[in-house]
């Protein structure tokens, strides 16, 4: 691999961390979106729900702070040997890995408290009007939404660990040249 491919990787690894990082701010707009339609939807439970999902939208908040801190990369070295590109790329992949495992506790934590808010209100609501089977598929959504988010970071882990072997493998095949 030339010192060109891996100036174009460590690109396109900053690129994909940025991305990352900019789209962890849906989650407040996700439990904020949850939480007015509960408020709504709701109304004899208002009292309750706006404790809990005022929580939630409190924690995503914080979440969207404790994601960055520490995560935006430094400036691709332009000048920079094989050898620091390699080490670019390998701290980039790392950096992904990181946002990967912190998306769990403050983005998709405060997303589930404020489902499971509204699966409390339709439990609670359904005994007086019926609402928890017009709720039903809502549930159901968001419960393939949850299982499919898993099974993507699960994926996005696995491919991240090779990309690293790869770049072991790489670093091998340089010193033994």
């Amino acid at each position: 691999m030339t010192l060109q491919l891996i100036q174009q990787k460590s690109r396109y690894l900053r690129i994909r961390t940025r991305e990352k990082l900019i789209g962890s701010v849906a989650a407040p707009f996700a439990v904020g979106m949850i939480y007015v339609y509960s408020v709504n939807a709701f109304a004899p439970l208002q009292q309750h729900l706006q404790l809990m999902l005022a929580f939630a939208l409190i924690w995503s908040l914080i979440g969207v702070y404790f994601l960055q801190r520490g995560m935006w990369s430094e400036v691709t070295p332009t000048d920079a040997g094989l050898s620091s590109g390699l080490m670019f790329c390998r701290q980039e992949i790392n950096r992904q890995r990181e946002l990967v495992n912190r998306v769990l506790l403050w983005t998709f934590g405060p997303i589930l408290a404020a489902v499971g808010t509204i699966i409390f209100g339709l439990t609670t609501v359904s005994t007086d009007r019926g609402t928890f089977r017009n709720g039903l598929p809502f549930i159901i959504a968001m419960l393939i939404g949850i299982a499919g988010r898993f099974t993507v970071d699960f994926r996005e882990q696995r491919g991240l660990q090779r990309e690293i072997e790869d770049l072991n493998d790489l670093e091998r095949e340089n010193h033994g040249s």
